[in-house]
């Protein structure tokens, strides 16, 4: 029996015939069974391997009455902050409450905890003494180590020692989950989770496969000793990632270890995952809409990964640089079910992943001696096979089935990447461009875009060139509406007059405009803790309330004052 809903309380196990879950699923977010959203995505990854598996969404933190609410599970409990970091969530670049949140219904703000991998995880350790807990999604994944917290100012320890969770699994979790599940079937108990690909956890190096060199990471002391041993520590975690190496390190005397990464889905694997029975809707026990759901109901996943490398980037870091694509064919099945739904509107929001225009792309260099850290910049890398002209193909192949009216890119294009694929580029500007195009230059300094990882800003203004003269050849009245980032590492003042110069000649209002805010692991992050660059040499960090109202205020200037948040 395939469910429309994996189950949320006994009584719907009780329809399904399961007397216990395998896997209890914790998440953040509200309860949507789509493929956009991470306990679905596992949940049903899980079943569709034979397990059985229930999910809690956004329970109360004051008393571990609702997790317990389907029993204990066989297994293990599984925790997820949700589709972002929970203090992102609540928390604006100048550190103001958030009063709405996406991934809750009627968007209401409040209803998962600060930190939440941290409360649930305590949750759980007390409705269930002696249950592994396993941590995962994008809070746990980028703050597996020794991190730098933007809202409390402050360098704070793994996430898997304040949790005290048995196990983190970081990256996308498909292949580590399955492997929990069968070692706990076999082995009861957190000692069967060790060495397990894509996890860090709690060891010694007798965990640790013989032979193997393991890459020590600067210890948590030294980083609140020496701010700069964070760079270090960040680039070295991110160099692991892509070698495959083993990595350790130390927090007052016990070790988290990282195992390495674990295999990007292939082509098939992708094509199985996303033709699961996702029902595509939110739970029924909800009386308002979740404004995430309508964000995406009617985009479509074609790949998952991000070669780019942005130094910034939390989603791309999380889901890796390699890309793992769906063929046409199940791009093309998920579309025609789309079209058959009642509430279908006859219009494709979008195809893509965290970027537009790399789907089938693929590196063809050899992953333990490549040290690039991007593979775009400061130029793309001939190793690097992209696969744009067969993209066009698939979007016009999307748009002719039949009840599909539009078909919209709307962001997410590397424009560096899309000035290698002149037809990609017509097709896209003249046949799926509805008038706007979100594109994402940050900036207009080359030393603040080299530091962001991100093309020198000509590739942008070629870019603008180009989709001006293909717009008035498909006669067709569009415009650009770009991402900037403000006070990021390494940009001044004067940075940001000249980026707010540039819009002024060209008339553009600023529209899309983001203070840079510090999030977990990533290596902009390092250079705003550490004011260094990932050279070692020193740079300008606007690193105050004021410092950086200053520089948002001055992009917007001329245009009224922003207000902070």
């Amino acid at each position: 029996m395939t469910p429309e809903f994996l189950p949320t309380t006994r009584s719907e196990m009780d329809r399904l015939g399961w007397k216990e879950l395998d896997v209890l699923l914790v998440t953040g977010d509200a309860y949507v069974d789509h493929p956009s959203f991470a306990a679905a995505l596992l949940g049903r990854w899980l079943m569709a391997q034979g397990w059985r598996v229930g999910i809690i969404a956004q329970p109360r933190w004051d008393r571990p009455d609702e997790v317990c609410r389907m029993g204990r599970p066989r297994l293990f409990a599984g925790v997820t902050a949700g589709a972002l970091d929970s203090m992102l969530a609540h928390y604006t670049a100048f550190r103001k409450k958030r009063h709405d949140d996406a991934y809750t219904p009627g968007g209401r703000s409040g209803a998962r905890p600060n930190r939440a991998c941290l409360v649930y995880a305590g949750l759980l350790k007390a409705a269930f003494p002696g249950l592994p807990v396993v941590l995962g999604g994008i809070e746990a994944s980028l703050r597996r180590a020794a991190h730098y917290d933007f809202w409390s100012d402050s360098l704070r320890r793994s996430i898997l020692l304040d949790s005290k969770a048995d196990l983190l699994v970081y990256g996308m979790g498909e292949r580590a989950i399955d492997d929990i599940c069968r070692r706990l079937k076999t082995e009861p108990g957190p000692r069967a989770l060790r060495a397990i690909p894509g996890t860090a956890f709690i060891g010694t190096n007798a965990d640790i496969p013989p032979g193997v060199e393991l890459l020590r990471l600067p210890s948590y002391e030294d980083i609140r000793a020496d701010p700069a041993k964070l760079m270090a520590a960040t680039l070295a975690l991110e160099q692991q990632t892509r070698s495959g190496a083993w990595a350790a390190q130390a927090h007052a005397g016990r070790d988290v270890i990282f195992a390495p990464p674990a295999e990007p889905l292939s082509t098939p694997e992708m094509d199985l995952l996303h033709g699961l029975p996702f029902s595509r809707m939110q739970h029924p026990s909800y009386r308002e809409p979740i404004p995430a759901l309508d964000m995406i109901r009617f985009s479509v996943t074609s790949h998952r990964g991000c070669a780019g490398g942005c130094s910034f980037c939390a989603l791309a870091l999380h889901q890796g640089r390699r890309v793992s694509s769906r063929s046409r064919e199940s791009i093309a099945s998920e579309v025609r079910a789309l079209v058959r739904r009642p509430d279908w509107d006859g219009s494709i929001t979008d195809v893509g992943g965290p970027s537009a225009n790399m789907w089938g792309a693929r590196c063809i260099a050899d992953p333990e001696r490549c040290l690039r850290p991007s593979c775009l910049t400061p130029s793309v890398c001939p190793s690097f096979q992209d696969n744009q002209e067969k993209l066009a193909a698939m979007l016009r192949a999307l748009k002719a089935i039949a009840g599909v009216k539009h078909l919209r890119i709307a962001s997410g294009v590397r424009h560096d990447l899309a000035l290698q694929a002149p037809d990609y580029l017509r097709t896209l500007v003249g046949e799926f461009t509805g008038g706007q195009l979100k594109l994402a230059p940050e900036h207009s300094a080359d030393a603040v875009l080299a530091l962001m990882r991100k093309p020198a800003f000509a590739a942008f203004e070629r870019f603008l060139a180009v989709f001006e003269t293909e717009s008035r050849a498909a006669n067709k009245k569009q415009y650009v509406i770009p991402y900037l980032i403000s006070a990021f590492p390494g940009c001044t003042d004067e940075d940001m007059r000249s980026l707010a110069r540039w819009l002024k000649a060209r008339g553009w209002k600023p529209r899309q405009t983001q203070c840079f805010i510090p999030t977990p692991g990533t290596i902009a992050t390092a250079m705003f803790h550490a004011g260094i660059d990932p050279e070692g040499r020193r740079i300008h960090v606007a690193r105050t309330d004021a410092q950086r109202l200053r520089q948002h205020a001055i992009l917007t200037e001329g245009w009224g004052r922003p207000k902070p948040g």
